[in-house]
């Protein structure tokens, strides 16, 4: 029996590791590859001669942590084009000493890992690159330690900067977040998530007690402590769903109502978001105060720029009037249905970045709930506990 135990969790070791990875992100990733490696490859003509960078095979293993894990401790930028140059150097160094082909990958392998962990610089494709200057005698006694800086420095530092381009251009960060950066509102308090009450140095124990400080970054583990605790809290909040807490009677706009009337609707019921609904009641998105706010400051600064201060004070009073609901509402937030759980809820409106969420059944606008609407939902629930 304890065979067929241990067969069987061999077995399901060999399977992936990796949870599914949603097909936009595939699609990023891969993208980001190929440009990173287009540009390491498109500066060759332009470089001087004698700097002779050639594409090797370790910058596609680098393009894959960059592109596909740019999250990844291994992947950042000090692991990325330090771990490359010193596996390099020491690569050079072996091929350089050892004439047997066997012991000289082996150990251009071995004393790179750890010149890369001296170096707290360690980065798979590295391996590879001293790999490669083991194998390849004949280049190295021609180019002999030059090959550390080109093309391996120089090819890895582009392949970087074209990450560090790459990333925020579609709202993904690298280099990866550091433990102060300030957060999404500008300010130095971790997001409400990430208040843990561990410090950084705590983070960085748990991380080197558990031998995790190779795949994980400090700012990901209070991250992912921190979605952890307010699942949890979402489980013990008892069986309340959003149909439960939101709110039925909305008052709503629709696609083509101009934003003077919507600006009218905010100030006279005091709300901080509007849902926009068709004439069958179908959702469509949500109009925020601050989405208002930035399209009255879009357009300031658009007169100013045309038409200087004078023509600013004539075509304000007629410049609202153009815009419409469906100009600046927005469409790319989180939909729950009436069943969904407060556990839900929590990460959504808790740090999530909304102030609501609309509760839709089959397309249809049926509710919404608002931070408020949860804040009161438990701490009732609270209340009735103790």
């Amino acid at each position: 029996m304890q065979i067929r135990q241990y067969l069987g969790h061999m077995w399901r070791g060999l399977g992936p590791a990796n949870s599914g990875v949603p097909p936009a992100e595939i699609a990023r990733a891969s993208f980001g590859a190929m440009l990173g490696l287009g540009l390491v490859g498109g500066m060759i003509p332009f470089l001087d001669p004698r700097l002779g960078l050639f594409m090797i095979a370790p910058f596609g293993a680098s393009a894959v942590l960059l592109f596909g894990v740019p999250n990844a401790p291994l992947a950042q930028p000090w692991a990325a084009v330090v771990g490359n140059t010193v596996s390099a150097i020491v690569g050079v160094a072996v091929c350089l000493s050892v004439e047997d082909p066997t012991l000289r990958v082996g150990l251009a392998v071995a004393l790179a890992l750890v010149g890369m962990m001296v170096t707290r610089s360690v980065h798979p494709p590295g391996g590879a690159v001293a790999m490669t200057a083991a194998l390849n005698p004949e280049v190295i006694l021609e180019t002999g330690f030059f090959f550390a800086l080109s093309p391996v420095a120089l090819g890895t530092a582009v392949l970087v900067l074209g990450a560090m381009i790459y990333a925020p251009l579609t709202k993904r960060h690298y280099p990866f977040r550091q433990f102060d950066d300030s957060n999404e509102r500008g300010t130095q308090d971790p997001p409400a998530a990430e208040r843990l009450g561990l410090s950084e140095d705590d983070l960085t124990a748990i991380l080197q007690q558990y031998r995790q400080s190779l795949n994980l970054g400090v700012e990901d583990l209070a991250r992912l402590i921190g979605a952890a605790e307010m699942q949890a809290a979402g489980q013990r909040s008892g069986p309340m769903t959003a149909e439960d807490i939101m709110s039925r009677d909305l008052v709503t706009v629709g696609p083509e109502m101009r934003v003077g009337k919507v600006a009218d609707l905010f100030r006279k019921h005091g709300f901080t978001t509007l849902p926009v609904i068709d004439k069958n009641d179908k959702y469509l998105g949500v109009i925020f105060q601050i989405h208002l706010i930035r399209r009255a400051r879009e357009d300031a600064l658009r007169l100013n720029r045309r038409f200087g201060a004078t023509m600013q004070r004539l075509l304000t009073p007629r410049r609202p009037e153009a815009v419409r609901a469906r100009h600046i509402m927005a469409t790319g937030l989180p939909l729950v249905s009436p069943e969904t759980r407060l556990g839900t809820l929590l990460p959504i409106l808790g740090d999530g970045g909304h102030d609501a969420v609309p509760v839709v059944a089959d397309g249809r606008l049926v509710g919404i709930v608002a931070r408020n609407d949860l804040i009161t939902a438990l701490a009732r629930e609270s209340l009735r506990k103790n």
